[in-house]
């Protein structure tokens, strides 16, 4: 279950004070936006750790208790909180209870449509591991197979499944910036995944990221067959493969999933968007 899953369940039976990172400056743990379900013994999600952490925790209890407070607090992160970051935070207060639910689960829906969007072709052993790491990260994944019996059943939580035949028929209504992955069962599909991903490059410019998984004689002998189709050195040049973090070895499913999730981290710490794309390589 996810920390949202988790908060929502608990919430159901009893209530908590919910805390969330209202603004900052500075160097701080955790991004406005980032938030915590506080108990009476138990506690769901994060705002970062630390002295903060336990700070807001004590406050939060306290409140559970009966005490009252200001809605919104601020902390400086510094050495009277037993921290050096330096920052600024501003934490929010807020009682919620049973009656709150369908209103979280809302906003957990909202502020999940406003992440970047993921859309992983290929439903095997790499997709599979991929697919349960990319779950719990901040993006949407839209996860497309040509076989439709492929994927595993409870789907991991906010992942959108999507059976197409042919499978690079689900290109074209992609979400627009949307990083994609491809590592479908075939080379054959591979290649015309790519190709429907150029394509849309090349008119709508939508697509930042296109990562291909393989060795560089795969990408070799696909940028031959894609050059013969009239794709150019340039265009060719926004297509990533190998695929992930360089320095990670090994080839266990697990292992390249990691080192494939750090570099869509990557792409979107470095605000890869619309009309600014990464640079290939060979």
């Amino acid at each position: 279950m996810t920390s949202e899953e988790v908060f929502l369940a608990q919430l159901r039976l009893q209530d908590a004070i919910w805390v969330t990172v209202k603004s900052h400056r500075g160097s701080v743990p955790r991004e406005a936006g980032a938030w915590m379900a506080v108990f009476a013994q138990e506690q769901a999600g994060t705002i970062g750790g630390g002295h903060l952490e336990w700070q807001a925790l004590r406050e939060a209890r306290h409140r559970l208790a009966g005490r009252s407070g200001e809605p919104a607090l601020r902390f400086a992160l510094g050495p009277s909180l037993g921290q050096c970051c330096g920052g600024e935070v501003v934490l929010g207060f807020e009682t919620v209870s049973a009656a709150d639910v369908s209103r979280l689960q809302a906003f957990f829906f909202q502020a999940r449509l406003r992440l970047p969007p993921v859309a992983l072709f290929g439903g095997g052993h790499v997709g599979r591991a991929l697919a349960h790491i990319v779950a719990s990260l901040p993006v949407q994944l839209r996860w497309v197979d040509s076989r439709d019996e492929i994927f595993p059943s409870p789907l991991p939580v906010h992942v959108q499944a999507e059976y197409s035949d042919p499978v690079q028929a689900a290109v074209a209504d992609l979400a627009p910036g949307s990083l994609v992955v491809i590592m479908s069962f075939s080379h054959a599909e591979d290649l015309e995944v790519v190709a429907a991903c150029l394509t849309r490059r090349r008119v709508r410019a939508d697509l930042p990221f296109i990562g291909l998984i393989g060795s560089k004689s795969k990408w070799a002998t696909f940028r031959h067959r894609l050059e013969a189709r009239g794709f150019t050195a340039q265009e060719l040049a926004q297509v990533t493969c190998p695929i992930g973090v360089p320095g990670i070895s090994g080839k266990a499913p697990e292992v390249i999933a990691v080192a494939v999730a750090a570099q869509l981290l990557q792409a979107v710490s470095l605000g890869f968007v619309i009309g600014q794309l990464p640079e290939g390589r060979d």
